[in-house]
């Protein structure tokens, strides 16, 4: 097998142009991500999915933040509206594996095979805004549960789930898209909850680190951080493939090629750079290049977790889920 790019790349519009085509035949990118200036119609989707796979020379995931509530790229009639999770906590681990189904039989007709989900970060009361109803939970056991129940429910549906935001975000009170989050706890509280919370899914096979310092341990953000992506590794067990947040995200300095280039230095396998920009993507394939040899490892091992979604009755899922929120 011919070696993946060592990045996830999102496009401008609904169509790949020529200049798209040509890039992402020479790149070979891991995988794309969709946003909502790439959506319009079923059909649309469905050519835009087969353009980037065709371009790409693989059977390339392509990956979408469908989380429910704010962060939801698709929106009726194209797919069904769902609560912020954390106002569905009291629901219990079932509805959130109907959540999860349901949203993986969405994104499969539409060719997207991989959702940025679960969101594994533990809600304090200090989380910032731009997190906190994304979190599933305020303490690690219920975090945990419904986080295994969307794995699930993404897997048995045919769509690979990312964990994330790696190792911890819950006690970011800043919005790492603006600036950059710095944690001061205790280890041991690190620990005990916010690590512990992705150790108890560290089968799954995708991540996505997050930008945030934990001051404890290392200087540097998460994602770009040797110590940090050691302990990822090491304490806390995760052995599958480990995407950046997207590289755009002004907690990070730098160049975006920099940037790239430090994430991968530290030990991530792939960099997310969500824009679309051409000259931003072309300079991150120039220097950031090919995977290792360890995260074509992973990502192979990643891509294998994906399979045929299993029967279901879509409309009884929906109905059960409807009774259990009512």
């Amino acid at each position: 097998m011919s070696r993946f790019g060592a990045a996830i790349f999102g496009c401008v519009g609904e169509r790949l142009n020529e200049d798209e085509k040509r890039f992402f035949a020479e790149a070979r990118p891991f995988g794309f991500i969709l946003f909502g200036r790439n959506l319009s119609d079923a059909d649309q989707i469905g050519a835009l999915c087969d353009e980037m796979r065709h371009a790409a020379g693989h059977d390339a995931p392509i990956f979408i933040d469908q989380e429910g509530g704010r962060v939801q790229r698709l929106r009726p009639p194209l797919a069904r509206e769902f609560r912020p999770p954390l106002e569905d906590v009291s629901l219990g681990a079932r509805a959130f594996y109907l959540r999860a189904r349901i949203i993986a039989h969405e994104l499969r007709a539409l060719g997207i095979d991989g959702n940025c989900i679960p969101t594994l970060d533990v809600a304090r009361h200090e989380t910032h805004a731009i997190l906190r109803n994304r979190c599933y939970g305020t303490d690690v056991d219920t975090v945990v549960r419904h986080g295994r129940a969307v794995v699930d429910g993404l897997l048995a549906g045919g769509v690979l789930p990312v964990m994330k935001h790696m190792p911890g975000h819950g006690l970011g009170t800043l919005d790492s898209h603006k600036e950059l989050p710095r944690v001061g706890a205790a280890r041991s509280d690190l620990d005990a909850v916010d690590f512990a919370a992705f150790g108890a899914l560290k089968d799954v096979p995708l991540a996505m680190s997050a930008h945030l310092v934990f001051e404890q341990i290392d200087p540097r953000p998460a994602t770009i951080s040797p110590v940090m992506v050691e302990l990822i590794r090491q304490q806390i067990g995760f052995d599958g493939l480990l995407m950046t947040d997207d590289i755009n995200m002004e907690a990070l300095c730098g160049t975006i090629q920099e940037r790239g280039a430090a994430a991968l230095a530290a030990g991530c396998d792939v960099v997310l750079h969500c824009h679309g920009d051409m000259g931003e993507m072309r300079g991150l394939w120039e220097r950031c290049g090919e995977m290792s040899d360890a995260a074509q490892t992973r990502a192979e091992a990643a891509l294998a977790a994906r399979r045929a979604p299993d029967d279901v009755d879509i409309d009884a899922l929906n109905a059960e889920l409807d009774g259990l929120i009512a």
